[in-house]
């Protein structure tokens, strides 16, 4: 009987906190709604730490807090969200931390590609960004079959990244670039017409341009699948970007909330966009000058 009443009210609560989003959220829609948020979640050992609980608590409260606030960029219309999950640099913590962090994510990715989960419920499409032959095979098989398991929605997307840095990013993005100009200039070469990879190439008007562009860098970006981000969030009051989205971070706004990353909640969703929308025409006329 006691179940069945604390069922019943749980989803009268589930019910009104829904109507309030709805409301909250058809109101921030008559200003520009970002594309694309970031977030770095920081603050999960500090909050296990804080609150005296066992080593891996923070993580898994902070991954209840990363579906609350999934949900919540989803019911607001924005189509793109980023999640820097695992840093390459985290690979020299503690083995057993690592281990325990690695078999959380391999259980949390079984869990978003299960039929009745919210990625599938926002139709929403996995990709994981980063060097994923750094993960083990486990992890890296199952992240394998998120992105085929969601490659058929399209409503919305949410890249997780893992075994990530920017300048490994960036790096491999340089390297790609080169092979594929190389490749590029060996075919010319076989041809009479190219002596390998050629750097620079004529226009139009006769003079020389470098034959690697910006362009070429970007489309081999591993975020690439993705626009550049119009909000990073990061949680425990840092303004570091720790190596996150450093290519495309350039004209972004960058909202830094004080409370740990388990402690994120609707409100601060909210205040973040409506610093995006105070801010929306400055951002957008610099990104028009870059």
């Amino acid at each position: 009987m006691t179940k069945k009443i604390g069922d019943q009210a749980g989803k009268m609560f589930e019910y009104f906190g829904s109507f309030l989003r709805k409301g909250i959220f058809s109101v921030l829609s008559v200003g520009p709604v970002p594309d694309h948020i970031a977030f770095i979640m920081d603050g999960n050992r500090r909050y296990a730490k804080k609150r005296n609980l066992l080593d891996g608590a923070g993580h898994r409260s902070g991954y209840l807090a990363l579906m609350n606030m999934l949900k919540y960029c989803y019911e607001l219309g924005v189509k793109y969200v980023t999640i820097y999950a695992f840093s390459i640099d985290n690979f020299r913590r503690r083995p057993e931390e690592v281990q325990s962090t690695m078999q959380l994510i391999l259980e949390k990715i079984e869990d978003l590609i299960k039929e009745e989960s919210m990625v599938n419920q926002y139709g929403v499409r996995i990709y994981f960004l980063g060097s994923l032959k750094l993960l083990s095979k486990p992890v890296r098989l199952a992240a394998e079959r998120a992105m085929v398991a969601t490659s058929g929605n399209s409503k919305s997307v949410l890249s997780i990244c893992l075994a990530y840095t920017s300048s490994d990013e960036i790096l491999h993005a340089v390297q790609e670039c080169c092979e594929e100009k190389w490749d590029e200039g060996s075919a010319l070469e076989s041809k009479g017409a190219g002596n390998g990879l050629v750097f620079l190439k004529g226009n139009k008007n006769g003079k020389t341009k470098p034959s690697i562009v910006v362009k070429d860098l970007e489309k081999h970006m591993y975020a690439a699948v993705t626009p550049d981000p119009d909000i990073i969030i990061r949680t425990s009051g840092e303004t570091r970007l720790s190596n996150f989205l450093l290519w495309q971070s350039a004209n972004c706004l960058l909202y830094a909330p004080a409370i740990l990353w388990p402690e994120i909640g609707l409100w601060h969703l909210v205040w973040a966009v409506l610093d995006f929308q105070r801010n929306f025409s400055y951002l957008k006329e610099k990104t028009k000058l870059s």
